[in-house]
């Protein structure tokens, strides 16, 4: 009877992992961010036309979901690499360890831009990241500055310079890393223009009761630190049809801009990119998401892009050191790479150097 794969105990925490030749897994398993989805879907196409190992397979299901299957063992049934558009947190590395997972190998690939997009049928918005908190938080401070439920129906509710359209604003699940990265960056950016919630971000101490007292947070919330309660204003959105989950397929996002020219929609930038005939970024904070501009660092919601390699599957799995090899290279990753034209911004050349040491030497990330 063949065997299905084993693992292997080995001395002291190493682990080895032995696969019946008969059953083992002959190309790579690829999950993770549906933002990095393109970028490695090309490197494996290119890798399989090239090489003599077979085109791995990818699979758009988001960071989270991607490093919830790579931590949940060593072996074929489990993916040997997962994307994500946001780096590794503790957690999910303490969750890899606990599996057995002990060696994990960290490459940042490059920068993506994250888009507020809409149709070109319509007007480029110009909005700035408080006007993105007051659209789409599930709190805000009201008048008399106490946070109250979000009671803005339209762009005009939120900023007089906007049209009087209804908020609509479709976006991935908390699954994904693009959600992570925007409530981070867009959200919590624009929750810092207020200036009692920025302070309650710093405060220590009793200032910290005192500000959420202004605040009128409720005071089960008191034994928290300031920056916690901080998040938890700034990272939550709003649940009223405001804001609609969209799922983790950023094309079908931009299909249904094409169908509804009012609505916005999140997405990386190399979406927007390749779909410049249909949809349009809008200005944050007077930048356009342009290549340049995130290259640069003016355009302020943007974010590393990251792999994870199961070092166990390496000599295991055929050909997944020599697929590192190739997304590490010049000619993929590079400034006048292939990856470049599909809409990835690259690292700056020491940080290319850095990780692709690291990716040579199969550098084992430990712990953050």
């Amino acid at each position: 009877m063949m065997r299905k794969n084993i693992i292997v105990a080995g001395a002291a925490l190493g682990l080895s992992m032995t696969i019946s030749t008969a059953v083992a897994r002959d190309y790579i398993s690829i999950v993770g961010s549906s933002t990095v989805y393109p970028f490695a879907t090309t490197v494996a196409e290119q890798f399989g036309k090239t090489s003599k190992f077979k085109t791995p397979k990818v699979e758009s299901t988001g960071s989270g979901g991607g490093l919830k299957l790579f931590c949940s063992g060593i072996g074929i049934e489990y993916p040997d690499v997962t994307n994500a558009s946001r780096r590794i947190k503790q957690s999910e590395v303490d969750r890899c360890n606990a599996a057995g997972i002990t060696e994990i190998v960290e490459v940042k690939v490059g920068y993506d831009g994250i888009a507020i997009a809409n149709s070109k049928r319509s007007n480029q918005l110009e909005l700035t990241k408080k006007d993105i908190f007051l659209a789409l938080a599930k709190q805000i401070p009201g008048n008399d500055g106490k946070l109250i439920p979000n009671p803005h129906k339209t762009w005009k509710d939120v900023n007089s310079t906007l049209p009087a359209v209804k908020i609509e604003v479709l976006g991935p699940p908390p699954t994904s890393g693009t959600r992570d990265a925007f409530v981070e960056l867009a959200l919590e950016g624009g929750a810092k223009k207020f200036p009692d919630l920025k302070a309650l971000r710093a405060a220590k101490g009793d200032d910290v009761k005192a500000y959420m007292r202004k605040l009128d947070i409720p005071e089960s919330a008191f034994n928290k630190k300031g920056k916690k309660v901080f998040k938890s204003v700034a990272h939550a959105i709003r649940e009223d049809g405001a804001y609609i989950e969209a799922g983790e397929n950023d094309n079908l996002i931009v299909q249904k801009l094409g169908a509804n020219p009012n609505a916005l929609g999140v997405f990386g930038f190399s979406f927007l990119d390749q779909n410049s005939d249909k949809v349009q970024g809008s200005l944050v904070d007077g930048v356009e998401p342009t290549f340049e501009a995130i290259a640069n660092g003016d355009y302020g919601v943007s974010r590393a892009l990251f792999f994870y390699v199961k070092k166990a599957h390496v000599g295991v799995i055929p050909g997944l050191k020599e697929y590192l090899a190739e997304f590490t290279s010049e000619k993929a990753w590079g400034e006048d790479g292939y990856l470049s034209d599909k809409g990835l911004i690259p690292l700056p050349h020491d940080e290319r150097q850095e990780f692709l040491s690291n990716a040579k030497l199969l550098k084992n990330l430990g712990s953050l």
